[in-house]
């Protein structure tokens, strides 16, 4: 299949709900990203907080295609501004630096990743002193600053390094009893299949649980491919057939498995049930806030996403938890967590928080913490979440679906219509509810919604369907993209 045609011309230097991103060679450069480094590690310096002293800004790095080069090349960005960088040793999963800022009480982070994007993209993320992305009015000053222009120019030298992934790791030993869980593994006589789709995450759930899990886990794609096999490190199913196999397999071989998956950067999630089914964070943080607040105990409020399935509020209300719902983006959840007490927070598409943790998204803690859940109810995950299901709601199901319209004129004219003629009925169901938190959502039932949400910054439209039954989310779906399709 032939590529799609390059582009000629860069896009404006715009940064999005978690950073900026854009495709090497065109709109990523050493060019334009040398002063982004610089006008961000400036906003730093000139944001930080009373009583913080330090002049560190942390540099982390992914494992796409020039990432290692273009971070040591920031670093000269951040020394030109009068600032100390400090670059990780390796690749690390985006969460590391976070973690790294908080340790080190340093100023923040600045990250060249394109987190889940396709291959050919690299960007930058930036984490402020709190550990998390920095908000809009943030990015909307870095913008400012590079339009008015005087960024000061690189000065090289020898960066000094630390060990970012090991400290990461270190510090998540300190928060588990991984002795108990590896115990538990073992008595479940549970197999755990990792794939990181040739990410950072490489290799951390195993020097996590240690060499007495040996036998235990099993890693595929393992290995740095800048192309991720020739598509986009995000966990989802399309994406995941070797690990689905290798699963399927081991339970039929009689040893019941689950599969773990991070995206490019480690900080998404998904799973595999022992049957092979695929398992987003609509069903991993119903199971994560039952475990949190049911057998931990640990305190605070649910915050999910208008995207999120029913069933996260559904068990979070069994447990007395009040539930919070947000805009789609980690950054407001983010917020809710640096101002009140947060169980958990999370989005469908694969980012979960803690508040006993980070305000940002860390699949590796999400991780240990569903194979925690799964030796706690002493059940492999597909019976576990059957079960939850049953207690909770009954079962339901989810699907997503990304629609390119034809342009951005083509968006205009149906963000107009749904918002002058709104739907009444969807697939033949009466709508009881409209919600417009964030794009709009059409309920017509318990767990029974579409959502329409467009992109931030291109013509493309998001579907979001939750039904009872497969037949009936495709059939939302449809009726959805022919809606859309029809404006």
């Amino acid at each position: 299949m032939a590529s799609a045609p390059l582009r000629l011309i860069p896009a404006p230097i715009k940064f999005g709900t978690d950073g900026w991103r854009g495709v090497l060679g065109v709109d990523i450069t050493v060019e334009r990203l040398l002063p982004v480094a610089a006008a961000a590690a400036q906003e730093l310096a000139h944001r930080a907080p009373d009583g913080l002293n330090s002049r560190t800004v942390i540099i982390g790095f992914d494992r796409r295609f020039l990432a290692p080069e273009l971070a040591e090349a920031i670093a000269n960005a951040v020394r030109g501004c009068e600032l100390e960088p400090l670059l990780t040793e390796t690749p690390v999963p985006t969460p590391a630096c976070s973690w790294a800022v908080v340790e080190r009480k340093a100023l923040g982070a600045l990250v060249i990743t394109a987190s889940h994007n396709p291959p050919e993209w690299l960007g930058l993320k930036i984490k402020g002193p709190f550990g998390g992305s920095v908000e809009g009015d943030f990015t909307a000053s870095v913008e400012r600053r590079l339009a008015a222009g005087g960024i000061t120019p690189p000065i090289a030298a020898t960066t000094s390094r630390f060990d970012g992934r090991g400290e990461h790791l270190e510090g998540l030993r300190r928060k588990l009893d991984l002795t108990a869980l590896v115990t538990g593994l073992k008595a479940m006589n549970l197999k755990v299949f990792v794939d990181p789709m040739h990410g950072s995450a490489a290799g951390c759930v195993s020097d996590l649980l240690g060499p007495e899990a040996s036998e235990l886990v099993d890693e595929i794609r393992s290995t740095r491919d800048p192309l991720f096999g020739g598509h986009p490190p995000e966990p989802l199913a399309p994406y995941l057939s070797d690990l689905i196999t290798a699963v399927q397999h081991s339970t039929a071989a009689g040893t019941p498995a689950v599969g773990l998956v991070f995206d490019g950067d480690g900080d998404r999630i998904a799973a595999v049930d022992e049957n092979g089914r695929f398992c987003s964070t609509q069903l991993l943080m119903p199971l994560l806030i039952d475990h949190l607040a049911r057998a931990r105990q640990l305190p605070g409020t649910v915050v999910k996403t208008v995207s999120g399935s029913d069933l996260m509020r559904l068990v979070a209300e069994a447990q007395d938890r009040e539930v919070l719902e947000l805009a789609v983006g980690f950054k407001y959840i983010a917020s809710e967590m640096l101002t009140g007490e947060v169980l958990i927070g999370g989005e469908e598409s694969g980012g979960v928080g803690f508040g006993m943790h980070l305000p940002e998204r860390d699949a590796l803690f999400a991780a240990m913490l569903v194979l925690e859940a799964l030796v706690e109810g002493g059940q492999p995950l597909g019976r576990r979440l059957d079960a939850l299901q049953r207690r909770h709601s009954g079962a339901s199901h989810y699907d997503r679906l990304d629609l390119r319209l034809p342009d951005m004129e083509a968006r205009r004219r149906l963000e107009t219509l749904l918002a002058s003629s709104t739907p009444q009925e969807v697939a033949g169901a009466a709508v009881v509810e409209v919600n417009t938190t964030d794009g709009i959502k059409l309920r017509m039932g318990a767990s029974h919604w579409l959502m329409l949400r467009f992109s931030g910054t291109e013509p493309l439209l998001r579907l979001y369907c939750e039904a009872p039954d497969r037949d009936r989310v495709r059939a939302v779906l449809a009726w959805a993209k022919r809606y859309a399709e029809a404006a």
